[in-house]
């Protein structure tokens, strides 16, 4: 005796289910619901397709659409827990509309990727990119593949106008982190700054040093100095206990562009037998996993690294369909810990 398997669900089952038409599930599934279908009744088809199990058949789609319903996601470095976070956001707004993500770290680790599309242009019907080289944007534009960029200036152009390749850009509001922290210290009393600064060249670490530069001297009787680091603890610490036995005055609080370097500007402080907060504050960006791992833990800035990343992959598809994406920047918060004090 033999037995059959279940058939698996169809888009009418779901329609059937949902007491809609076969239309409205198509328009819905397929993502192209707004301003036909109420939100409602698209929340009530995606409900009813998931408790049926209802799977796309992608393979006919893709040769109806002539895509491959895949994307690549350009980071930096994986070993970067932001970058990460990054692609778990995109790659679960990728699998609600049957998309596929693609990862691509650069080999050379924090720093600009090298071109990956040579071999793989071809099976891709998008890119999403958080740090690109030059030449990686220009191969990228003469395959005619839609880009969108992560965390990077959106007016930037260069004489190739290889930037300007970009469809869209979706970027964290990192000028009001930056506003944040200077707010948060300054009204704790602290007049003698030190920016650890990240020595990548990159647009986000300018607009950091850029705002922090501005609010700071806009305010009367403020010391700004900037000291440059590698992203890792050792560099952190070693730039840092240079700066501090310069013979310059002492800073009250420490502003650095990163946990990481937060974490080796703490280490510095330690074995300069100076206490955190009571005698320099420390101050962080990003709110990684570490900020909590330290002691005391650090006051840094929130980044809602996996609505970076969906808010990168509803872009890539709505330029995909012809809609506008969003490019409204996303907001961040300043979290305040232990590491931050009163000016002594």
């Amino acid at each position: 005796m033999t037995t059959s398997a279940h058939p698996a669900p169809t888009s009418r089952d779901v329609a059937r289910a949902a007491g809609v038409s076969q239309a409205t599930v198509s328009l819905v599934l397929g993502d192209k619901w707004r301003g036909r279908v109420s939100e409602r009744t698209a929340g009530l088809v995606r409900d009813t397709a998931r408790d049926l199990g209802y799977r796309p058949n992608l393979a006919a789609r893709s040769l109806r659409l002539g895509r491959t319903r895949t994307a690549l996601l350009v980071v930096p470095a994986l070993t970067n827990e932001f970058f990460a976070r990054v692609y778990t956001g995109a790659a679960e707004a990728a699998a609600e509309h049957g998309f596929g993500v693609v990862l691509y770290p650069s080999p050379d680790g924090i720093g600009p990727a090298r071109d990956p599309f040579a071999s793989a242009r071809t099976a891709l019907d998008g890119v999403i990119a958080s740090s690109m080289a030059t030449g990686a944007l220009g191969a990228l534009r003469s395959a005619g593949l839609p880009l969108v960029m992560l965390d990077s200036d959106p007016t930037d152009r260069d004489g190739d106008d290889t930037a300007g390749a970009a469809a869209a850009h979706v970027n964290l509001d990192i000028g009001d982190g930056m506003q944040q922290v200077a707010a948060h210290l300054l009204g704790l009393g602290h007049r003698r700054f030190v920016h650890l600064a990240s020595a990548v060249d990159s647009w986000t670490f300018d607009v950091r040093a850029r705002t922090l530069a501005t609010v700071l001297h806009a305010t009367p009787g403020t010391t700004l100095r900037t000291v440059r680091s590698r992203l890792d603890v050792h560099s952190a610490r070693a730039a840092t206990e240079a700066a501090l036995t310069s013979g310059e005055d002492r800073p009250t609080a420490l502003i650095c562009d990163d946990d990481i370097l937060a974490a080796g500007a703490c280490k510095a402080l330690r074995r300069l037998g100076l206490r955190v907060p009571e005698d320099i504050s420390v101050t962080g960006f990003d709110d990684l996993s570490l900020a909590t791992a330290v002691e005391p833990e650090l006051t840094t800035v929130r980044l809602p690294a996996e609505q970076v990343g969906r808010r990168g992959m509803a872009a890539l598809l709505a330029v995909l369909d012809g809609r506008t994406p969003d490019t409204t920047g996303l907001p961040v918060d300043l979290v305040v810990r232990g590491s931050t004090a009163l000016a002594p």
